[in-house]
């Protein structure tokens, strides 16, 4: 019988037993949070590739439908491709455990999160966090953890860890972190909390809001920590040992004075693609002087050359406080934006950073265009998209063109994300809003144009968002007390750094933000210095987007659908509808307009041409409108009968004529005045609680009709 670990996290026990389950692995945790249950395991390649000096780490999240009680729509009956929240889940988990393992560490290595209960108040994403970093911890993988995962929302000003979903409707601020164990020097058995990686979006939350929901979070992982740290006490298995390539001293020094001054000269090129060649072209010199077919020393001295670049690159900038395109740390790249570059789209934009470049173009839908997305927990109807594509021409390659993989699906989250905030409300505005974001040219955070780009097409497609939205990308430098924030970094500065940061938002506040922290010693000081550089890039950028374009334009794209609301007696929805749809179909044919009825009564008309729109709702209103009481009508007569006449005077709605209501006369028999199938003129005299209507012939023809 395997033992069970358990702690008190945010209000709430969480358990974690590794000795239960998949005992194959190397290491398992089958972590229980209220009733949500993951399974994590983490397994390591023995054969190990030789021509390779990375680490070949894959992470995988999946929610198995079964937990929920579901199964799978579709053909097949089972589970498919990644939704978005586990290709979320997913990269979440990979950012945060990637940096922790040891230099050296190059076997292949997988780490697999199984959700196989599912609690929609108790986290499934921060189980399965949990589960990592406890399943390396007990495993003979290498792994620098331990570490864990909090969800942060606020609601009515209160800061919430691990919120239940209610609670996470109501917040205006959701925030995912990391935290990593960290022994403090000098005190045995004590450590702090650093930050290791920061995802989510916020209502135009100001920074200071945004460091201490971090704060909030960081202070309630400790129980979670200490949890792992007495199972891997208990239960863990000796760490495998790295093998660490020592660099011939001789080799070194000959790789330097080979490389270091063209290396130098290289980072002195702005243009990237020139730059790149230029460094490509040295790199080659020196190998096929130095390694030859030799892959031994070829490796070596591909790991000297990464250490003069990164030296290079860090000293230009700790210690010239220049950069590679001669750029003081808070400058950003010169900046131009377009809109309406696309002629027939309902808008569009190209937004331009240096040599990043992105066109977003902006679509208009009606309801039937809403996204339908089927959850572990639920259904969700999203009538805001944004997807993001980076194609293989905007760093010069040639590569097959695929579908979106999991950068590109986390940057469109994130970009949508950061609009969101600012969108309208369906009442206001009952479009669904599709942007795509094509990146034309990259080189350093084109998820941030497209957050720019995106905003600028919103504008001017005429679409009332609430306040323009702009993006940045930061890194920041550490080396002892030296520290260097860097506003718009370059590709070559994200990879050198030791954090890099995403920050979106408007002139009120932070509507979405990314971390990822490589290394320890981030203090509080330096998140708030770095978040208000931010701020002030930010509003650098809005201030030239809102030169091109502050507000809204006042009128949409002539190609744009204009939609039409008006609503209906629930009760005749079926009228509309009609027979297998007949009704519905005709409208749509014979106007060429698009129709969508809601249960409550509401019917949306959308057409780019005002006559169609007028021509539905007319069609509309004959089937669904409803008997007056003293309007005159000219209907149909349907059956005549001993006591008077059944007219209809609308469709699907006709009332009675008594014999005594035909004329200003007695008459005998209804058929000396009508006729089956005859128009007649009727006037409503009365309508009873159950809805039966009286007519009058006479009434009608003594007002002349």
């Amino acid at each position: 019988m395997s033992t069970v670990y358990s702690a008190e996290f945010a209000g709430k026990e969480i358990s974690i037993r590794t000795d239960y389950v998949a005992a194959q692995a190397n290491g398992s945790a089958y972590v229980r949070y209220g009733d949500t249950i993951v399974l994590v395991t983490a397994v390591w390649q023995k054969s190990r590739r030789e021509d390779i000096d990375f680490l070949p780490l894959t992470v995988d999240y999946q929610e198995m439908t079964s937990a929920a009680g579901k199964i799978p729509g579709g053909f097949f009956k089972r589970e498919g491709r990644p939704n978005e929240k586990e290709t979320l889940t997913s990269r979440f988990i990979d950012r945060s455990i990637r940096p922790l393992f040891p230099k050296g560490w190059h076997n292949e290595t997988q780490v697999i999160a199984t959700v196989l209960s599912y609690d929609s108040d108790c986290g499934s994403d921060i189980a399965a966090m949990l589960g990592t970093s406890a399943a390396l911890g007990v495993s003979d993988i290498p792994f620098n953890g331990p570490i864990a995962g909090v969800r942060v929302a606020r609601r009515d000003g209160k800061l919430i860890c691990n919120p239940t979903m209610e609670e996470l409707d109501e917040s205006d601020l959701d925030l995912f972190l990391v935290g990593r164990k960290v022994p403090r020097d000098g005190d045995e058995g004590a450590f702090d909390v650093n930050l290791v990686m920061v995802e989510g979006g916020a209502s135009e939350a100001d920074e200071d809001s945004v460091v201490e929901a971090i704060n909030f979070g960081l202070a309630s992982l400790p129980p979670v920590i200490e949890l792992q740290d007495k199972i891997r006490e208990a239960l863990g298995r000796a760490k495998q040992a790295v093998e660490t390539v020592e660099i011939d001293d001789e080799l070194s020094r000959s790789v330097t004075e080979r490389a270091q001054e063209k290396l130098a000269s290289a980072y002195q090129i702005t243009a990237k693609l020139e730059r790149y060649e230029a460094i490509r072209e040295t790199r080659r010199e020196v190998q096929e002087e130095l390694a030859g077919d030799d892959a031994t020393i070829a490796s070596q001295v591909d790991t000297v050359l990464d250490g003069i670049e990164r030296s290079i690159l860090r000293g230009m900038i700790l210690n010239e406080n220049t950069r590679i395109d001669k750029r003081s740390p808070r400058d950003i790249r010169p900046i131009t934006c377009e809109v309406g570059v696309l002629p027939r789209t309902h808008g569009s934009a190209i937004f331009t950073r240096g040599e990043t470049q992105a066109l977003s173009i902006m679509t208009l839908g009606t309801s039937s265009d809403e996204q339908r997305l089927d959850w572990i927990g639920g259904e969700e109807f999203r009538r805001f998209m944004l997807h993001y594509n980076f194609p293989p021409y905007c760093v010069g390659e040639a590569k097959f063109l695929r579908g979106p993989g999991r950068r590109e699906i986390g940057h469109g989250v994130l970009a949508r994300r950061a609009l969101v905030p600012v969108m309208p409300s369906p009442e206001d505005f009952p479009y669904t809003i599709r942007i795509v974001s094509e990146i034309l040219s990259s080189n350093g955070s084109s998820s941030m144009a497209t957050v720019c780009g995106g905003s600028l097409s919103l504008l001017d497609g005429g679409v009332p968002i609430k306040s323009v939205v702009a993006g940045i990308a930061m890194g920041l430098l550490k080396e002892g007390d030296k520290v260097a924030i860097l506003s718009d970094i370059l590709g070559d500065e994200d990879h050198a750094g030791d954090m890099d940061f995403k920050v979106c938002g408007t002139r009120k506040g932070v509507t979405a933000m990314q971390m990822d922290i490589k290394i320890d010693g981030i203090t509080e000081d330096i998140l708030r210095k770095a978040l208000q550089q931010a701020r002030e890039g930010r509003f650098h950028i809005l201030d030239i987007m809102e030169k091109t374009i502050a507000s809204p334009r006042s009128e949409m794209s002539r190609y744009a659908p204009r939609i039409t609301t008006i609503t209906i007696n629930p009760e005749r929805i079926r009228d509309v509808i009609g027979t297998g749809g007949k009704n519905i179909r005709h409208i749509i044919s014979e106007t060429g307009c698009s129709v969508d009825v809601e249960d409550d009564g509401t019917v949306t008309i959308a057409s780019s041409e005002q006559e169609a729109s007028e021509r539905a709702i007319a069609m509309i209103r004959a089937l669904t409108e409803e008997a007056e009481i003293g309007k005159i009508y000219t209907g149909t007569v349907k059956k005549i009968v001993d006591f008077g006449a059944f007219v209809e005077i609308l469709p699907g709605i006709d009332g009675l004529v008594h014999i005594s209501q035909l004329e200003n006369r007695r008459v005998t028999k209804v058929t000396d005045v009508l006729q089956e199938g005859e128009t007649v003129s009727v006037k409503v005299i009365d309508i009873d609680k159950n809805g039966k209507i009286r007519l009058s012939r006479k009434d009608a023809l003594e007002e002349g009709a």
